[in-house]
């Protein structure tokens, strides 16, 4: 039997998960904490990810410790702190701020489909990745990640491209992506020892 399933999520020890819409065939790794995500069939995140107010693509390979989707502090206001927007956990007659939530809920960070996010990487909230993308270890992404892009640094900037971009273009529009389980696993020898170029080829990109 294989180890990940189309109907059950892989849910390692000690996660908490809140919100979330997890798709097919997806694992969570330990400790994770994801709060207001949606996570596409086929991707994973490993331990002690967090990521909250985030749509992730399909076949995204979210590393240790990375951060998607991090929290603000209200900088504008007089004080940055909890006491604020949580108000509930220190006076009994004062109420937690629920604008302050939506408005955090509602900026959204966008991952695309088979992206990497390295080890102990950030992306700020409102950010897109674009699809096949990778993004360093320990990067901090401020700015939207052009699709097939190796970025890295703090704040993380363009490295190289993954593909040249026509191949880049004819990667998305084959999509590969959202074919059903049985045509990816026909296509898997291919997958493992294809060039880039072989395959499309091989398969009408």
């Amino acid at each position: 039997m294989p180890r990940l399933s189309a109907e059950t999520p892989v849910l390692h020890p000690d996660c908490s998960v809140t919100g979330c819409t997890l798709g097919r065939y997806v694992e969570i790794g330990q400790g994770a904490r994801l709060l207001n995500f949606a996570m596409g069939d086929y991707s994973y995140c490993d331990r002690y990810a967090d990521i909250a107010n985030a749509d992730l693509g399909k076949f995204a390979n979210i590393a240790a410790f990375a951060r998607i989707g991090p929290t603000d502090h209200p900088m504008q206001r007089a004080s940055l702190h909890h006491f604020l927007y949580r108000s509930a956990d220190y006076w009994e007659d004062a109420g937690d701020d629920p604008d302050f939530f939506a408005h955090r809920a509602s900026r959204r960070a966008r991952i695309g489909h088979d992206t990497w996010i390295g080890h102990g990487a950030i992306v700020r909230p409102e950010v897109t990745v674009g699809d096949g993308a990778v993004v360093g270890a320990g990067a901090v992404v401020t700015r939207d990640v052009a699709p097939y892009t190796v970025v890295a640094g703090v704040p993380a900037v363009p490295i190289r491209d993954r593909f040249a971009p026509a191949i880049a273009r004819r990667l998305q529009a084959l999509a590969w992506w959202d074919w059903d389980h049985a045509a990816l696993r026909h296509a898997l020898d291919d997958f493992r020892s294809l060039s880039v170029e072989a395959f499309l080829a091989a398969h009408g990109g």
